[in-house]
């Protein structure tokens, strides 16, 4: 998420009560989570583990809960909760605001695009030329859709992220501030969940067409014509690539890459990245030729269990 406008280090340091280190008029343009950020980004980080990860990533501002030296063309802001102090930033530059109409009037709608009755459209988002929006239909907030896109009735475009810490027994959300981005001559089934980016972007491109009832988690890339099947489960920060064909309940674990023109069989699960070009089954997936020549040495197990058996019983 970008800022309205830079910041000066001693500004956000007032603003989040933090301790600055670096120059005062060090300016940041934006915040990400650390897997997503680039130069002027603020950035956070609250465990030793991953403090070295944070000071040498692209960001160039570090909400941090230890008091150090800045590592060079850097600033940090020390501050006892990193994490709380990162969610105050998104509520000051991204808050909730609650919907005046069923199609906000700060929503942008292209020539041609039909809105059917009981849809939704939130807070400046974008649709463009030629799409059709049916029925309960909500998009949220920042969301943007490109030309001759087809919304089935109701799916949702642009809920919170599903993610949470947990500190002292119980959990924090991570509030959402991110959008979906949505390219043209994409289709989205029935009863489809798009969720936003946490800090960034949850994209779908060109000519994807997506089943009903499938859920996209945050932060995840789905490349140009690709087919996702009815009740696939994408978790977040997974990228899929130009060309890929999930089948109907294909389940897709979370920091993953499926590469260009794979082809995943149904009911699988997909745990671990795989390449491209190629045809994979199972849980966990492999390729399917391989997947196959198991499950047919299987069905022999019952047939070499009882001839053993049986062999024994002779000898004895």
């Amino acid at each position: 998420m970008k800022f309205p406008q830079p910041l000066t280090l001693a500004s956000m340091a007032t603003l989040l009560d933090a301790e600055a280190v670096g120059d005062p008029q060090h300016l940041t343009t934006g915040l990400n989570e650390i897997h997503m950020v680039e130069a002027g980004d603020v950035t956070f980080v609250d465990h030793p583990k991953y403090y070295d990860k944070a000071l040498n990533s692209n960001a160039t501002t570090i909400l941090i809960n230890k008091m150090m030296e800045a590592p060079s063309g850097k600033a940090l802001l020390v501050h006892p909760d990193p994490f709380a102090a990162f969610i105050a930033l998104i509520r000051q530059f991204r808050p909730f605001v609650p919907a005046t109409a069923a199609v906000s009037p700060l929503a942008v709608i292209g020539e041609g695009t039909v809105v059917q009755p009981g849809a939704f459209i939130g807070n400046h988002v974008v649709i463009g030329k030629n799409c059709v929006i049916h029925s309960n239909v909500s998009i949220y907030d920042h969301c943007i859709v490109g030309d001759n896109v087809v919304i089935h009735a109701n799916s949702v475009l642009g809920a919170d992220a599903y993610y949470f810490q947990k500190k002292n027994g119980e959990f924090r959300k991570f509030e959402s501030c991110g959008r979906v981005v949505i390219g043209d001559k994409v289709e989205i089934g029935a009863l489809c969940t798009i969720d936003r980016g946490v800090t960034g972007d949850t994209t779908i491109d060109t000519d994807t067409k997506l089943d009903n009832h499938v859920q996209v988690g945050h932060d995840t890339y789905i490349g140009k014509h690709c087919l996702i099947g009815a009740h696939c489960a994408i978790a977040g920060v997974t990228r899929i690539e130009d060309d890929v064909l999930l089948w109907g309940r294909v389940s897709v674990n979370k920091d993953l890459v499926i590469g260009k023109g794979a082809v995943v069989l149904a009911t699988s699960g997909v745990d671990k990245s795989i390449e491209g070009g190629k045809t994979y089954f199972g849980i966990p997936v492999d390729e399917s030729r391989k997947r196959w020549r198991e499950l047919a040495s299987l069905k022999q197990l019952p047939a070499l269990v009882a001839r053993f058996s049986n062999d024994t019983l002779r000898e004895e």
